[in-house]
């Protein structure tokens, strides 16, 4: 009874999976299995609900958690912490990238597919140059209100078939030559995750160097975090609906599972193989090694924000449960999880770097291209800078493998191949991102711990004086 009482949510959420795939397979069988656009959205609508209070949380939880984390943190020892968080993350996306290229190249999926048609479609916006620039633009956002609802995204402007003149400056623009186009930007509606813990990690260290002038406002961004925590204990219970629907409502919207799963079945497999490798084999024994623990309690712990994180296809939607989990479940210090899991959400894709690495050795075998050595790195290279810029949110991978496509001289339009199948590869690399990150949290708190104790025994002190 006492399992069940503690695991009681993993196990409902499970089965809201579960639940979920049952229901849209069979909607789907039923009749001659189409379902208008307008059906599957009312069939999906309760996890929409779902989904967006997830998305209301993101911001009141997750700025005021990092702030007061930093803030009442010694600013050696959150850079101590810091330091670890990034060495981890660079090291596990390195390794991600390294597991799918080895798979790829051994496996050989694209030659299974070489007379795939690749379908003609709308030519990237902005060079690979554009894409790096745009991430660091966005980690300082000029309005922080605009930052809450939208991101920088450079573009360029076609200037058709035939050689031109910039009449603003009389240099040559080249239709073959992307990097002579004209620059124009845009402001896409998404949040910008990057720019607010930029400026939530700034304003921790300010609070955390003002001293006693600066506690007041340390406990009022304490108190926010602690009631919104509140907030999202409520919003987590209700999961294993959100995401039945939500899956169900996906499935609904396919022409056909069965035939979209057969047509790309040797890259599904590839990919899967490698992210299940990279989650559930390497991730752990990183984990066992340096904690001396046993992984498996703790990924079980975990199961409401996988869960969550395979329905919604977002590690940042998934941030508040993933936070729950972690420090309910999982008894992380809140100070560890709430500074190491919004970093963690923004710049650690261990899935989605393995995914482009796969995907762009995948297209290159289809079109006939062996990759040499050189190529091999720079699409590593290309891939791990990709899944750091990648947002977190559903499909935000096939935007950043345009850009290592064309690195390394890929047609970009071959992305259309692995469209129709991206919904269920978007899930499962979520669902890795998110149990990457919680695993960071778990290890950095163990490596951090004498500190995080010498800082709890001076608290301690300074109360009873």
């Amino acid at each position: 009874m006492g399992f069940l009482r503690e695991n009681i949510l993993t196990m409902a959420t499970l089965m809201g999976v579960v639940a979920g795939i049952s229901l849209g397979l069979s909607l789907k069988s039923l009749d001659d299995g189409i379902w208008t656009a307008r059906q599957a959205y009312y069939v999906g609508y309760p996890g929409k609900i779902f989904l967006n209070m997830l998305k209301c949380l993101i911001i009141p939880l997750i700025v005021p958690s990092l702030i007061a984390s930093i803030g009442q943190l010694d600013l050696r020892v959150s850079g101590k912490i810091g330091s670890r968080a990034v060495l981890y993350y660079m090291t596990t996306t390195f390794i991600a990238v390294t597991l799918g290229i080895i798979l790829t190249i051994t496996i050989r999926p694209g030659f299974a597919n070489s007379e795939e048609v690749i379908e003609k479609t709308e030519s990237s916006k902005g060079t690979t140059t554009d894409t790096l620039l745009d991430l660091f633009t966005n980690c300082f956002p000029p309005n922080l209100v605009q930052a809450t609802m939208q991101q920088y995204k450079t573009l360029i402007v076609d200037p058709g078939n035939e050689v031109i003149e910039d009449s603003s400056t009389g240099a040559t623009i080249d239709p073959l030559n992307k990097e002579t186009w004209k620059m124009t930007g845009s402001w896409n509606n998404s949040t910008n995750i990057l720019g607010l813990v930029i400026f939530s990690v700034a304003t921790g260290v300010a609070i955390s160097l003002s001293g006693e002038e600066g506690k007041p406002l340390l406990s009022f961004f304490k108190s926010v975090s602690h009631v919104m925590m509140k907030v999202t204990n409520w919003v987590v219970h209700l999961a294993p609906v959100g995401v039945a629907f939500l899956i169900a409502g996906e499935i609904l919207q396919m022409k056909s599972v069965i035939a979209e799963l057969t047509k790309l079945a040797w890259y599904l497999f590839t990919v899967i193989l490698g992210i299940s490798i990279q989650g559930f084999v390497l991730l752990p024994l990183i984990y066992g090694l340096v904690t001396k623990n046993w992984p498996f309690r703790f990924i079980g712990k975990m199961g409401p924000a996988l869960a969550t994180a395979f329905g919604t296809a977002s590690s940042s939607a998934t941030l508040p449960v993933t936070i729950n989990s972690l420090e309910e479940g999982n008894k992380v210090d809140p100070r560890i999880s709430r500074f190491v899991l919004p970093i963690g959400a923004t710049i650690n894709m261990d899935g989605t770097a393995l995914y482009e690495a796969v995907a762009a050795i995948f297209i290159a075998q289809m079109t006939g291209m062996n990759p040499s050595l050189g190529q091999i790195i720079i699409i590593s290279i290309t891939a791990t800078a990709a899944s750091i810029g990648a947002a977190g949110i559903p499909h935000a991978g096939l935007v950043t493998l345009v850009m290592v496509l064309e690195t390394v001289g890929l047609p970009s339009e071959a992305v259309s191949i692995i469209m129709s199948v991206d919904w269920l590869v978007d899930r499962v690399r979520t669902a890795v991102n998110v149990l990457g990150d919680a695993f960071g949290a778990a290890i950095v708190a163990h490596l951090s711990k004498d500190e995080l104790e010498k800082l709890n025994m001076t608290m301690r002190k300074m109360i009873t004086k």
